[in-house]
């Protein structure tokens, strides 16, 4: 399972305009309901909001990984998200987030969303990849980084 299995040039948002958590959440879900990965927006809404409220899915080092498992998930996938101001994500390192992935796996998924988050999280904790990814002007280039992984 690679991560670029799951992501295309339509689910990257260069520039989020959300301001706080509870938009940029919301902002991601709409690029999955777009372009018809989920089928009851609220409902993801609602799923990953009561993630959130378990602990943050702020990973520090300025991203974001907020993940919903549903039976409102179509298919599996991955949107990304850039934040040039940074939102406060309450991330562990208390640093404004930059870099967002929503993942969405259906309910009936085993463990695809944790194997997704690894191989990202494995990424991410490299300055090298995530400052490419901030540098990145356009969606292409964000494939072209994402296929690397």
């Amino acid at each position: 399972m690679e991560v670029n299995e799951f992501i295309n040039k339509n689910l990257i948002k260069m520039n989020l305009i959300s301001s706080d958590k509870d938009s940029v959440i919301k902002e991601m879900i709409e690029i999955m309901a777009e372009n018809d990965v989920i089928t009851d927006k609220e409902e993801i809404i609602k799923k990953a909001m009561e993630r959130e409220a378990k602990g943050t899915t702020g990973v520090g080092k300025g991203v974001a990984i907020p993940h919903v498992k549903s039976d409102a998930v179509k298919r599996p996938a991955v949107a990304f998200g850039r934040s040039e101001a940074g939102i406060d994500y309450g991330s562990m390192d208390k640093k404004a987030s930059h870099l967002f992935f929503l993942i969405t796996v259906p309910e009936e998924s085993h463990d695809e969303h944790l194997k997704l988050l690894a191989q990202l999280s494995r990424n991410l904790v490299h300055d090298d990849f995530r400052n490419s990814l901030l540098e990145a002007k356009n969606e292409d280039e964000v494939m072209s980084i994402l296929e690397k992984i």
